[in-house]
Parts: structure tokens; C-alpha cells; sequence
């Protein structure tokens, strides 16, 4: 029924324009305002899959990853990331070098918040 139907992620942020700096600044991102008044967005993401974000009043982060970046070069992407100001995590039951990237079984994956908490992530396919 819905196989053919176009579809899209979305997630909730408490402050639209911190998070419209964020993503377009910090990230590099193509931001739409879709309804400033109302405090929604559309990320413009590589691929064609556009991600929804919205205000919602009674906001709490996500505890779980809500977009990850697959990028080529993690290492510089984190380090790049890192001088724009962004902040790595330390997770715990994960191995992670100085620059909080894991290394072992599978991706090398680095994790880290938006201004709202919610938690997003660049990994590098092995």
C-alpha cells in the first residue's frame, strides 16, 4: 500500500533557530524554513532525503541516534566538525580513540549532539 509513496524522517527540536543555525552553519546544510511562525524545517539532505524538524512545546532529546552523516574520511570530518565547534561523545561500551571515533567491529562512527540534545552521528563504512 505504501511502497510507492515518497516518505521522509523527522524529529523535534525545542529552539527552531538554534537549530537552523546548527544545521546550517555548523553542519553545512541547505535548511528550508517551511513556517517560521510554527517552527518548522526541512533539512535538504543528500540523496533526496529530506529531514522534517519541527518544535514541539514539550521537547525532550532523543536518547537514541536520530541522523546519522556517512561520510568517506571520518578523521577529518571530525576534526573539522570539532574546530566549528562541535563537541564529540564519550560512549560508553564503545572503544574510541582521542577523538571519540570507535574502531573495532564494524563502521568507525563518532557521535555527537545538535543544540536541542538530540543525538547525530558521521561513520565511515569499513
Amino acid at each position: 500500500m505504501l511502497a510507492e509513496t515518497k516518505a521522509f524522517n523527522s524529529f523535534a527540536v525545542d529552539d527552531v533557530e538554534a537549530a537552523k543555525g546548527f544545521y546550517e552553519e555548523t553542519l553545512g546544510l541547505e535548511v528550508e524554513v517551511l513556517d517560521e511562525e510554527h517552527g518548522l524545517l526541512m533539512l535538504k539532505l543528500a540523496g533526496g532525503r529530506d529531514t522534517f524538524v519541527y518544535r514541539k512545546p514539550d521537547f525532550a532529546p532523543a536518547t537514541y541516534t536520530v541522523l546519522n552523516f556517512e561520510v568517506t574520511d571520518i578523521d577529518s570530518v571530525v576534526d573539522d566538525l570539532a574546530a566549528r565547534g562541535v563537541s564529540f561523545e564519550r560512549v560508553e561500551g564503545f572503544e574510541q580513540d582521542e577523538n571519540r571515533v570507535t574502531y573495532g567491529n564494524g563502521p568507525r562512527i563518532a557521535w555527537f549532539r545538535d543544540p536541542a540534545g538530540n543525538i547525530l552521528s558521521v561513520l565511515e563504512q569499513q
